[in-house]
């Protein structure tokens, strides 16, 4: 009750007029810059601290929430018509997005996706308001074995799901893991990979490798395959989604909150995770497993939730604890030191007008970014109606300047252009592109905790598992892992049944 009465509270505060207009600008301003491939959420926010110095506190992180949720629907905009994610968290919305739009449905994507955004972050929200002490609990008590035993199982489900073969799978997330090791080596501070260039200790950022895979990857894809047939504009179809995709869609919606809003709570990725898992969950449910690839809704719809729902998860964490699990949430973390507050389990005592304004703003910036991008699915979908030539060319400029924004280094554009090459290599050879990025994300992070685990159990292989989660979690491994073999026996087992049966039937006949 306590925490109802301060969230109707909070609602007095979000719903003053100044700053239901910072919510709507920060929807609006977050929608426009994750169309834009390479600018996320992040660096929106971090351009945006020193316009907000003159703000007061609430309205100032009222419009950072905005922007967040704006940004990784707008991230998703680009990943379904154009194969670019805007940013990490929009990757797996390309793999099913992006065949529903060269089909003609782009509009029911970009509709699968608004309303996914929307149902995630609300019941990720509602979620936050209920949960959020016992979360943060849980949290602290998760050490280094259980986060690299969930990073495996990311590297596992990817792998096993995607592409013509696992061994393409883990092929391309080898591919992604070797190019996470460049840069210094974060706990000898040794380079790896660098070549003698003090530009690359800092490792390549995983936005540039994102939009080198999927932009710059299939621009020149496609430049290879204009020569031989003429690029036509592809139709944007009916703007709604239809009875079927409503059946098709509830169920993922409902299902990816309850993915992305524990991993977004804890120091495990963000929302890219979820995002994997989600899909990796639909696939497994869904009734037309054979579309998947192709276009299958649901392969939206649950990630997109899953996505949302993870963004309201990551707040719990660094409201109760201070502790920023994602990138928006480590600039949010230092613009709320700007102002001379500390996040933290006293925040609530001390800044509840502040806390439960923000939380408010969240229901209230759902709602704009729904009527905002409902209307708008179809007019995002005509950019598909441009011819791909200029279409294509508009991307390789908006992804150039996209990557060069990440450092304002030249390099970082032969960085761009050497990965683009590479993801063209992929495609041309059938390696799935999603676990080389999910290698670059998640590789540096899966080794820092391989390595604090070992050191704390003094070099023991057994110090991975030694918690009750982590065992959980490997169990999980082996059972995907295992699942063809173990579907493979029980084909056996049924088929010597049957022919055991038949020839009963026909010695008794």
């Amino acid at each position: 009750m306590d925490s109802l009465n301060s969230l109707i509270d909070g609602f007095g505060t979000a719903l003053t007029p100044m700053n239901l207009l910072w919510a709507a600008i920060g929807v609006l301003l977050g929608t426009a810059i994750g169309v834009l491939p390479g600018i996320g959420p992040a660096m929106a926010v971090a351009l945006l601290l020193p316009v907000t110095y003159g703000l007061d506190p609430t309205g100032a992180f009222i419009m950072f929430a905005g922007i967040y949720y704006g940004a990784m629907f707008g991230g998703s905009t680009t990943s379904i018509l154009l194969n670019t994610p805007g940013e990490s968290a929009a990757v797996v919305a390309a793999i099913e997005g992006n065949p529903m739009a060269k089909s003609g449905r782009g509009a029911q994507a970009l509709a699968a996706a608004a309303i996914g955004h929307f149902a995630g972050g609300m019941i990720g929200t509602i979620l936050l308001v209920v949960l959020a002490p016992t979360v943060a609990s849980l949290a602290i008590g998760i050490g280094a074995p259980d986060y690299f035993a969930i990073m495996v199982l990311a590297f596992i489900a990817v792998t096993s799901v995607l592409g013509a073969s696992r061994i393409r799978g883990i092929a391309s997330l080898l591919i992604g893991l070797t190019i996470g090791l460049v840069g210094l080596d974060q706990m000898t501070g040794q380079q790896r990979l660098t070549f003698g260039s003090l530009q690359l200790a800092d490792g390549v950022d995983v936005v540039i490798v994102a939009v080198g895979l999927f932009a710059i990857g299939e621009a020149l894809w496609v430049a290879a395959h204009l020569r031989r047939s003429t690029g036509k504009p592809i139709p944007v179809g009916r703007p709604w989604l239809g009875r079927t995709d409503l059946k098709r869609t509830w169920k993922p919606w409902l299902r990816g909150p309850v993915i992305g809003f524990p991993f977004g709570a804890i120091p495990a990725g963000g929302a890219e995770i979820p995002t994997f898992l989600s899909y990796v969950t639909e696939k497994r449910l869904s009734k037309h497993r054979d579309q998947f690839g192709k276009g299958a809704i649901e392969g939206v719809a649950g990630p997109e939730a899953a996505a949302s729902a993870s963004a309201a998860g990551t707040l719990v964490s660094m409201l109760t604890l201070g502790l920023p699990t994602t990138a928006v949430a480590a600039v949010m973390l230092a613009a709320f030191q700007q102002y001379g507050i500390q996040p933290g389990p006293l925040l609530f005592e001390r800044e509840p007008e502040l806390v439960w304004g923000l939380i408010a703003s969240l229901f209230v910036g759902m709602v704009l970014l729904l009527a905002l991008n409902l209307p708008l699915a179809p007019v995002w979908a005509k950019l598909l109606r441009i011819p791909r030539p200029y279409l294509y060319a508009g991307i390789l400029f908006f992804a150039a300047v996209g990557a060069y924004a990440v450092g304002g280094e030249s390099l970082d554009l032969v960085i761009l252009l050497v990965i683009g090459l590479i993801g063209f290599g992929m495609r041309r050879y059938g390696l799935p592109v999603l676990p080389a990025v999910i290698g670059v994300i998640l590789g540096p992070a899966a080794e820092q905790q391989l390595r604090r685990a070992l050191q704390i159990s003094d070099g023991s292989v057994t110090g991975l598992v030694n918690t009750p989660f982590s065992v959980t979690v490997y169990v999980i491994v082996v059972l995907i892992v295992a699942w063809p073999l173990i579907g493979r026996l029980i084909g056996r087992l049924r088929g010597g049944r049957n022919a055991a049966e038949k020839s009963r039937t026909v010695s008794g006949g």
